[in-house]
């Protein structure tokens, strides 16, 4: 007598989408700074200016634009290696824990940073991957996802000081609430411990 088992992917199985996902989001980023470059940073202008109606709609925008090659290669790795652990676990999961972070900055940015400035980057998402990172193995309480968040700690931990308002040209505004964004997302997007 045949009994059919449930098949079952291996950990790993999410580990090449995951990787091609960022590996395609970190070259898009970079063709729009060449674009914003060669049109003299004429896109700079869909940041984020605090308490202005109209400015609400840059809140998704800002995320994918930097200030400059120098701002985008200081986002690069951490967004890569985030990222990656982050899609590793699933698509779908994935996309919303950014959308959640995106929108939380970015409307944090918009209520909080101080009158006429600008704001824009991908550090928002950086800081609430590294906080949904950290967190998510406590909320769903698996094992491997409390490994992973001890390794985040111990390569990335160092990057906590930049919620703190220590350099008037960062948005600290923006990685603090990205790193709420991310715990917020840890709890959205809890998984079951038989998943």
């Amino acid at each position: 007598m045949a009994v059919d088992t449930p098949k079952t992917e291996p950990a790993y199985a999410g580990a090449l989408p995951a990787a091609k996902l960022m590996l395609w989001w970190v070259a898009f980023l970079w063709v729009l700074e060449a674009v914003d470059t060669a049109l003299g940073h004429s896109l700079d202008s869909y940041g984020i200016t605090p308490r202005i109606g109209g400015e609400l709609r840059d809140v998704v925008p800002a995320a994918f634009l930097h200030a400059g090659w120098d701002h985008l290669a200081s986002n690069t790795v951490p967004l890569l290696v985030l990222g990656f652990l982050t899609a590793a676990a699933g698509l779908r999961t994935f996309l919303g824990v950014v959308l959640t972070i995106i929108v939380v900055s970015g409307l944090g940015v918009w209520l909080a940073s101080p009158p006429n400035t600008v704001t824009l980057g991908a550090s928002g998402v950086v800081f609430g991957l590294l906080g949904y990172l950290l967190v998510r193995g406590l909320v769903d309480r698996r094992l491997w996802d409390l490994a992973i968040g001890v390794v985040v700690a111990v390569l990335y931990g160092s990057l906590l000081w930049g919620v703190l308002p220590t350099d008037s040209g960062v948005s600290w505004q923006g990685h603090l609430l990205g790193l709420v964004g991310g715990v917020l997302a840890a709890f959205l997007f809890r998984r079951s411990r038989a998943a």
